[in-house]
């Protein structure tokens, strides 16, 4: 989230004599000072290949689902599950809250979702009591958020059966059965009183 990931509208940042990369800068960072050199990557690159790739099927939607053809669709949730990668870098880490708050807000205004519920799991190997260091500061920014309107966290250590997020859990199928379950049960307790255009689910009026 500090660097593939990173929001658009993030900005440049010292820290520990080093400059951060901002939205669309390369490299990931410099030392302060000095002139950056661009390599092959960029900060939010794979933000804007991901959420570039969703445009792209709901810009075409009827093309893409031509069975719902007329219907539309209304975003009313993302989920997200990450951190991994921030865990190994005390500046991302300790920016991971201002991050998540900033990718929350972009991904509702990007896809015209201003009401939209956001739910995340923390990192499953992640222990709140016995946490320290990178680890429980991304923990603490997810619970911290978490909190926030339409916004809820799922506490995933206890529903993992073992592994870590950077091993991807031994592919242990029921550790991501378990989590996304928590996942969906939170989701639709946050949209439990929203209002939903039934017409737009039967389809088109002839």
């Amino acid at each position: 989230l500090g660097w593939d990931f990173l929001p658009p509208g993030s900005e440049r940042y010292e820290y520990d004599g080093k400059i951060f990369a901002g939205y669309k800068d390369s490299p990931m960072f410099w030392e302060k000072g000095s002139e950056p050199k661009k390599i092959n990557w960029y900060a939010g690159k794979q933000y804007d290949d991901c959420f570039g790739a969703a445009h792209e099927v709901l810009d075409n939607f009827d093309e893409q689902f031509p069975h719902w053809k007329g219907r539309g669709f209304e975003i009313v949730g993302f989920v997200w599950w990450q951190g991994d990668k921030d865990r190994y870098s005390k500046a991302y880490a300790e920016r991971y809250e201002l991050n998540l708050v900033k990718l929350i807000q972009e991904l509702r205004k990007e896809f015209k979702a201003k009401d939209a519920s956001f739910v995340m799991a923390t990192l499953g190997q992640t222990d709140k009591d016995n946490c320290k260091g990178n680890e429980k500061l991304i923990l603490d920014g997810m619970m911290n958020v978490g909190k926030t309107d339409k916004v809820s966290t799922v506490y995933s250590h206890p529903l993992s059966k073992g592994g870590a997020s950077n091993s991807h859990y031994g592919g242990n199928a029921e550790t991501y059965m378990n989590i996304g379950e928590a996942m969906g049960k939170a989701m639709v307790e946050l949209n439990e009183n929203r209002t939903i255009d039934v017409r737009r689910l039967e389809g088109p009026e002839p």
